[in-house]
């Protein structure tokens, strides 16, 4: 495990030193939290779980939302997609586009969403963002009308059976966290509810990445030990067919292996 996200870093342009060191942006210039190694390996645990869900999306055009410094944004590249790159933080979007200057970059704070060039896309991609704002109703809404096709989402949930959108406090001086100091975390009931009033198929994902911060039993939040916890949904204009899909909320998951 520790290989993969030392040669994920090294494909990124990165190089971790120890074990318990941030990894050296080199000549990116921004130290911090997306640099570290939990946030390495939890990058690299969310991609390779989005990669088994076998959806393809080679060749599309994408919105990734809430980019940070597009450690997500190779995904897309790989599969030579048409990305168009946003983040609401300066500092951020100076390293987006110091590495990909031949890539669309713009700013997008999904607290004041404006419109994006090229709208809508085939693909939206939403993993690590929705739990970092205050209205994430707004922001949904934001998101499907940009949608022509798929909805990729990854975000901080809580446990509970009632529909809350459950208000946080974060730090907002920290790079990885709420722009406006104010976050959420969702109720999964919550969550999938807003997400059928804007697609006609949403999905919950049977497996869950490979790391500690995806519980498996939704029933028992006693049993998981992490102070965050997350899920992963797709939503889609069309039916999808898949056998690691589910077009209702489970209770319980498996490990993605």
């Amino acid at each position: 495990m520790k290989t993969i996200v030392r040669q994920l870093a090294a494909s990124l342009g990165y190089e971790i030193k120890r074990k318990t060191s941030l990894a050296e942006p080199g000549s990116l210039g921004l130290a911090g939290g997306f640099q570290s190694y939990h946030y390495l390996r939890h990058n690299a645990r969310r991609l390779e779980h989005l990669a088994s869900l076998g959806i393809p999306v080679a060749g599309m055009t994408v919105l990734e939302v809430g980019a940070g410094i597009g450690d997500h944004t190779e995904y897309y590249l790989d599969r030579s997609c048409d990305i168009t790159i946003t983040e609401a933080r300066s500092r951020n979007i100076d390293v987006l586009l110091s590495r990909y200057p031949s890539k669309k970059v713009v700013h997008l704070d999904l607290e004041r969403p404006t419109p994006i060039g090229g709208a809508p896309f085939q693909v939206v991609h939403c993993y690590g963002l929705l739990y970092h704002l205050k209205n994430p109703e707004q922001a949904l809404q934001f998101l499907s009308d940009n949608c022509l096709q798929l909805l990729f989402l990854e975000t901080c949930v809580s446990f509970g059976r009632e529909k809350a959108v459950n208000l946080v406090s974060e730090n907002n001086a920290d790079v990885t966290q709420a722009l406006s100091g104010v976050g959420c975390r969702p109720t999964r009931p919550w969550l999938f509810e807003q997400l059928q009033r804007h697609f006609a198929y949403v999905y919950c994902t049977r497996t869950q990445p490979n790391h500690e911060e995806f519980p498996l039993n939704w029933t028992a939040p006693e049993k998981h030990t992490h102070g965050l916890q997350r899920g992963v949904f797709v939503a889609s204009r069309l039916a999808l067919d898949s056998d690691v899909l589910s077009p209702t909320l489970l209770d319980t998951q498996t490990r993605h292996p």
